[in-house]
C-alpha cells in the first residue's frame, strides 16, 4: 500500500508547476467515446488538473472530478474557468470518500492507476456509484508498458507492474459489465511532457448490467 501523504506530495509538486503536466486538451479515447454519448452525469477520480473534467462539462455533462491533489484542484478550476463552464471538484483519498448509491450515468477512469491492494476494490467501490446501465469509459497502461519505459523515460506511467492492467484484470474487476470493447492497443501518446511517446494501454469500455 503506498504512503498516501508521500503519494499526496509527489502529486502536488508536480501539479504546482504553471503549465499543465498532461496538457489541457482531453485524453483521445475519451473525448472519442464520450461524444457518443447523451449527457448526464459524470464522475472522474484522478482528473488531476481537469482535463478530462472540463472537456465533458463543455459538452454538457455534470461533472464531478476528484483527486488527491489540491494543486490538482487550484489547475482545474482555473481550466473550467477559462473554459466558461463549471465543475465539482473533490479533494480527498477515493478509499475514505463516499457518494450516494447509483449517482452516475458515467465513470471515467482515465491512467487512474492504483496499488496491487487498492485496485480491484477502488473499481468495485466505483461501480457501486454508476446506475444500472451506465457506462465505464477507462484506458490505463498495460502491463506490456514496462518496455516502452525502458525505451522512453517521457511516455510515463508507474513503474510497478502491478499498477499496470491487463485484460483478465478489467474482465474480474467488472465482471457484472457487458463488455463494449476491451483491447490491449499500442498508442502513441502526445499529452503533454508526462505522457509523451509510444506506450501499451487498455481500453475498456462498459456497460454495467
Amino acid at each position: 500500500m503506498e504512503n498516501n501523504d508521500e503519494y499526496k506530495n509527489m502529486w502536488d509538486s508536480r501539479y504546482k508547476n504553471a503549465g499543465y503536466v498532461y496538457g489541457t486538451a482531453p485524453n483521445d479515447f475519451f473525448s472519442e467515446r464520450l461524444q457518443t454519448m447523451k449527457p448526464g452525469v459524470l464522475l472522474m477520480p484522478a482528473d488531476g488538473e481537469g482535463r478530462n473534467g472540463v472537456f465533458a462539462a463543455e459538452r454538457g455533462w455534470k461533472v464531478t472530478s476528484l483527486d488527491f491533489s489540491i494543486e490538482g484542484k487550484t489547475k482545474a478550476l482555473k481550466l473550467a474557468k477559462e473554459r466558461g463552464v463549471s465543475i465539482d471538484y473533490v479533494v480527498g483519498d477515493l478509499e475514505q470518500l463516499d457518494f450516494p448509491k447509483e449517482a452516475f450515468d458515467a465513470i471515467g477512469l482515465i491512467f487512474a492507476h492504483f496499488s496491487k491492494e487498492k485496485k480491484s476494490a477502488l473499481h468495485r467501490k466505483l461501480s457501486n456509484y454508476l446506475k444500472p446501465g451506465g457506462i465505464v469509459i477507462f484506458e490505463a497502461f498495460s502491463k506490456a508498458h514496462v518496455r516502452f519505459q525502458e525505451i522512453g523515460s517521457k511516455v510515463g506511467g508507474p513503474r510497478d507492474i502491478d499498477m499496470l492492467f491487463s485484460k483478465e484484470e478489467i474482465e474480474a474487476d467488472f465482471a457484472n459489465y457487458e463488455i463494449l470493447l476491451l483491447e490491449e492497443k499500442e498508442v502513441e501518446l502526445s499529452e503533454g511532457p508526462y505522457h509523451a511517446g509510444r506506450g501499451s494501454v487498455i481500453r475498456f469500455v462498459g456497460r454495467k448490467r
